[in-house]
C-alpha cells in the first residue's frame, strides 16, 4: 500500500523532523548539550562555593578550619550568610595571640621553676593535699638554694644596675 500524505501535510518538511525509526540527531544533540550543561554549573557552583576555603588556606590552621566549617554550614543549609561570614574571615589576617601566649606561659613556668618539659598534670589536683604535696614538690626543689631574710630568695642585682649604683669618680 503506497504511503499518501494528507492533503494538509506541507510537502518540505524541516530537517530536524525525522521519519520513523531513524535516529532523532537534534534529540541527541540537546541531551549531551544538556548534561555538559549540567556539569559545568555544578563544577562553576562548587568551584565558587569553595572560594572562602582556597582563599583561607594559605592563613593559620584554625582560620581555615572555621571558614571550611563555615561553608560546609551554608552549603547544607542554603544560607548565604555563612557563606559570606567565611568569605569575609578569609579575607582578614587574624592576629597571632598563640605565640605571645605561649612565650607567656614557658615564662611564666620558668619563674615558678617548673621546666617546661615536665608534666604539670600532677601539679594540678583538686583535693587539698594533693596541692600541699604538689607545694612541698615545689619548695624541696628550692629547698638548696641559699635564702635571704625571712624565707626570700635573694634578687640578684643585673649588670646594668650594678652599674648605677657605683658612685662616680669625679
Amino acid at each position: 500500500m503506497a504511503q499518501s500524505r494528507h492533503p494538509a501535510a506541507p510537502h518540505d518538511l524541516p530537517s530536524f523532523i525525522t521519519a520513523p525509526g531513524e535516529t532523532d540527531v537534534l534529540m541527541v544533540v540537546m541531551g549531551l548539550i544538556l548534561v555538559l550543561a549540567v556539569v559545568m554549573f555544578g563544577l562553576f557552583f562548587l568551584r565558587l562555593h569553595t572560594l572562602p576555603e582556597r582563599m583561607a588556606h594559605k592563613s593559620k590552621k584554625i582560620q581555615f578550619e572555621i571558614v571550611a566549617v563555615l561553608g560546609l554550614i551554608a552549603l547544607f543549609t542554603h544560607m548565604h550568610i555563612f557563606w559570606i561570614a567565611g568569605l569575609l574571615l578569609a579575607t582578614i589576617d587574624l592576629p597571632d595571640f598563640g605565640t605571645s601566649l605561649g612565650r607567656i606561659a614557658t615564662s611564666t613556668e620558668k619563674l615558678a621553676g617548673i621546666k617546661p618539659d615536665e608534666d604539670t598534670t600532677g601539679l594540678q589536683s583538686d583535693t587539698a593535699a594533693d596541692m600541699m604535696q604538689a607545694n612541698a614538690a615545689l619548695g624541696d626543689k628550692h629547698a638548696a638554694a641559699e635564702e635571704g631574710e625571712h624565707g626570700v630568695l635573694p634578687i640578684k642585682p643585673s649588670p646594668a644596675r650594678a652599674r648605677k649604683k657605683e658612685p662616680s669618680h669625679a
